[in-house]
């Protein structure tokens, strides 16, 4: 277990540089848990802002909201879409592995004025590392079907010819992404399993990140990039440090070995890759500096949103 930050690239300065590219408008296609807060961010500059949703709802102010549902025959028109020049990309692969909005909305996409495409895939393409670093340059060995699923994404995508900028994410947590619900109606599940860590990093550090590769210029801007915070640890101590902030007792240890066999393929999946993940390029290359550096910080603020006293 370790004890302090281990990929010490959070404090560097932001190059100098021109501008990024002016906004227009801004499509945020998945307004989910982190595309609304990406929306929200961007109304809060004064942006033309509009989010996709499966049903219509009331999100942000200053965001529209627009039907996406292929099944439903729910597709944004070319009028809808008029002026964007900023997209973000957050829904995940079908299931049959193909991107939804590559299939239905790419040649909208084409002949809209965009200058920056955002695609929010996963550090699972990496693999299964046995607790080693990867960075940008990383191979993909993905085995997961998801995390295949999203390598094909990344290249369909690149062969639009869009200006695309791939951001690579590991766990997401954030105000009711924390494990204090569970560990208040007795739900936490204290897992054990020998030099497992796990990558994370908070939804306003994505939010943050993304506003901040839109103010680069366009050739500043990595295609590929890696968001992660600075302390991949074991959960048993974001659990532990949570129980600790709640005043709570922490549930009975269970090792992995004796309870793998009884986990769904999805959370035996997670359990069975192991990697750290190097934030290098985001905070000394492009001079972003994390809100939350750690699960410690994070942990803290979304304990304030979720519980106000």
């Amino acid at each position: 277990m370790t004890s302090g930050p281990v990929n010490p690239a959070a404090t560097a300065a932001r190059p100098a540089g021109a501008p990024g590219d002016a906004v227009g408008a801004v499509l945020v296609l998945g307004g989910g848990y982190t595309g609304e807060r990406f929306a929200a961010a961007m109304a809060r500059r004064g942006v033309k802002t509009t989010a996709t949703q499966r049903k219509p709802r009331h999100g942000p102010q200053g965001c529209s909201w627009l039907r996406f549902d292929p099944e439903e025959g729910c597709i944004p028109t070319a009028e809808d879409l008029a002026g964007t020049t900023h997209v973000l990309v957050t829904i995940p692969p079908d299931g049959e592995g193909h991107d939804p909005v590559l299939r239905h909305l790419s040649g909208q996409l084409r002949r809209l004025p965009v200058r920056w495409l955002g695609y929010l895939s996963t550090t699972g393409v990496y693999g299964d590392q046995r607790g080693g670093w990867v960075d940008e340059t990383s191979p993909t060995p993905a085995t997961l079907p998801r995390s295949r699923s999203r390598l094909a994404c990344e290249s369909a995508w690149r062969r639009t010819g869009l200006p695309l900028q791939v951001f690579r994410l590991p766990a997401i947590y954030g105000p009711r992404r924390t494990p204090f619900a569970k560990l208040i109606n007795g739900r936490a599940r204290l897992i054990h399993k020998p030099d497992q860590v796990f990558c994370r990093i908070h939804v306003d550090d994505i939010v943050a990140a993304l506003l901040h590769c839109i103010d680069l210029p366009a050739t500043g801007r990595p295609e590929l990039l890696n968001l992660a915070d600075d302390y991949p640890c074991p959960s048993s101590e974001t659990l532990g440090y949570a129980a600790h902030l709640l005043g709570r007792k922490l549930p009975k240890v269970e090792r992995f070995e004796t309870i793998q066999a009884t986990m769904d393929p999805m959370a035996r999946g997670f359990w069975d890759e192991n990697r750290r993940v190097s934030n290098h390029l985001l905070c000394s290359g492009l001079g972003y500096s994390l809100r939350f550096p750690s699960y410690r910080e994070g942990y803290r603020a979304c304990l304030s949103e979720e519980f106000p006293r």
